[in-house]
């Protein structure tokens, strides 16, 4: 198996973590990068061992508008401090993926510059998508052209031409050869000409063992863009929307649904699994009941994928978007601070930061030693609205997880095989002799059960138990809606929530006849 399949990443913006200005006035270099190699020992004793951070090329202004694919940008430093930051890292047995912003530019990027200045006679004027001298935009160029999500800022390379492919295939080996990474995160990977992409793979199949190609991926097929010539993986944008919703409307079935649908597209594909990143709101903002922060942890960990954290989500960090900005996704955050768990105002309000950085230590230490969490096959043991536990089965390693989202402990039963468990998180053990798993599971908590085997890896490695009490707040009452009322959305079934399926179906029995309380209740 190659070392992603084993991966819990970590994500960091830095441009945002550092606290750089906003705007590149490209003067001298500032060192701003060297300030998070405090985080590096961070990330791996919360059990991380890969770091996904970027973008990290000169731009100028968030990053995506990239002006040098081969320069840091001097907003963080020198090319010598991304060096040694990568081999820090690696010291610390921490892979390392840049963000690989390959479908536009920024205006200042030499091709784009070239075009300005000499427009029809432009050796360049191919590099980009649908350029035209007859066109005008805000920018008064006297030509138009295509750009990524309606900002001219970003101005759309034309990956069908072959001097793109070579240039971009060129920047990969240099970021490889130079900095040693581990692998690529393809930014905008759903707009991304296939058969370019085809010529990244090959790329990277050349530079590195097991050098790993993740897309960003909102909507569609996962696996159109994972499989042997195109990408490893992509971000399965679909369970993020799961986990929150499902939580949020206590409606396990949404998750379970979303699980069963991805599995009948993308089979057996290991997506890369988060609650929160720097384009959407924290996941400590989007919980309604802010306690859910426990059990939505516990599946993103040991739900099927690869897990990400988000740079300070371990501590309950909030986050939401503001006037259409994604400034405050993106904060400066001074570690220790956090460290100290004492109250500040990046932390959501109710969360403790030291019981929440607790938390996902555990996880990261048991899924570390928990092969069935890594490779285990899937199986759903019982679904409600408010109640939810699954296993996760290799040949040699057997885990139960017992989920409950609501305010009251709840008595979960499941069917397993016989033997002795333990649960994790807790460190308590039980004996199963009857095929049945039973267990009265804490309100808005989680239990993750390991079939105890004393000649395998995981009881080497079985952490100590603990108590993991995140919140301290009360739970903010729900707006709770009739089925009548709900409103009937004009989108997919598939994307409906429960409540508006139930409407719907009320919606048409009425053509049939009067509806009756039983039907309802029903």
């Amino acid at each position: 198996m190659a070392w992603y399949d084993e991966a819990v990443f970590y994500h960091i913006y830095p441009l945002g973590l550092t606290g750089a200005p906003e705007k590149n006035e490209y003067a001298e270099p500032v060192h701003r990068l060297n300030t998070l190699l405090p985080w590096i020992s961070h990330i791996r004793e919360i059990g991380c061992n890969a770091l996904y951070i970027g973008p990290l090329f000169e731009s100028v202004g968030h990053g995506y508008e990239t002006t040098d694919y081969r320069k840091l940008d001097s907003r963080l430093g020198t090319n010598e401090d991304l060096v040694s930051f990568v081999e820090r890292c690696h010291e610390q047995g921490i892979r390392v993926i840049f963000d690989g912003v390959f479908n536009h530019t920024g205006r200042d990027f030499f091709a784009f510059r070239d075009l300005k200045e000499k427009r029809e006679n432009s050796r360049y004027k191919d590099w980009y998508c649908n350029v035209s001298f007859w066109g005008i935009n805000e920018y008064n160029d006297g030509f138009s052209y295509d750009n990524w999500g309606g900002y001219n800022l970003l101005a759309k390379l034309n990956q069908k031409n072959p001097e793109v492919i070579d240039y971009i295939c060129e920047v990969i080996r240099f970021w490889a050869g130079n900095f040693d990474i581990d692998g690529i995160r393809l930014d905008a990977a759903d707009v991304l000409d296939f058969e370019f992409m085809k010529a990244l793979r090959r790329t990277a199949d050349e530079v590195k063992p097991d050098f790993w190609l993740m897309g960003e991926v909102i909507h569609g097929d996962y696996g159109r863009w994972v499989n042997q010539d195109t990408l490893h993986s992509v971000t399965d944008y679909m369970l993020h929307k799961g986990l929150y919703s499902g939580l949020n409307d206590h409606n396990f079935f949404e998750i379970a649904h979303t699980l069963r649908y991805v599995k009948n597209m993308a089979g057996t594909l290991n997506l890369y699994n988060f609650l929160d990143n720097h384009d959407v709101e924290r996941i400590s903002t989007k919980l309604i009941n802010k306690a859910h922060y426990v059990p939505a942890h516990i599946m993103l960990y040991t739900l099927p994928g690869v897990p990400s954290i988000y740079y300070g989500s371990e501590f309950g960090v909030q986050g939401k978007k503001e006037r259409g900005s994604d400034a405050s996704l993106r904060p400066m955050l001074d570690l220790e601070v956090l460290k100290e768990g004492e109250p500040n105002p990046w932390v959501q309000p109710g969360l403790d930061p030291k019981a929440c950085c607790a938390l996902i230590r555990r996880l990261g230490e048991i899924r570390e030693c928990t092969r069935a969490l890594v490779y285990g096959e899937y199986t759903e043991l019982k679904l409600t609205t408010r109640q939810y536990a699954y296993s996760r089965r290799t040949e040699d390693s057997y885990a139960v997880i017992m989920l409950n989202n609501d305010d009251q402990s709840s008595l979960i039963q499941v069917n397993c095989e016989n033997g002795e468990y333990q649960d994790m998180l807790s460190g308590e053990k039980t004996a199963v002799t009857e095929g049945k798993l039973e267990h009265s599971v804490d309100a808005n908590s989680g239990e993750i059960w390991v079939q105890v085997k004393p000649d395998t890896i995981q009881q080497e490695k079985t952490p100590s138990p603990g108590s993991f009490k995140v919140f301290s707040g009360t739970p903010k009452p729900r707006e709770e809606k009739s089925i009548q009322e709900t409103e009937v959305p004009d989108i997919p079934v598939d994307d409906m929530t429960v409540p508006q399926l139930q409407a719907l179906i009320l919606k048409k029995l009425a053509k049939n006849g009067p509806l009756t309380e039983q039907m309802r209740r029903d």
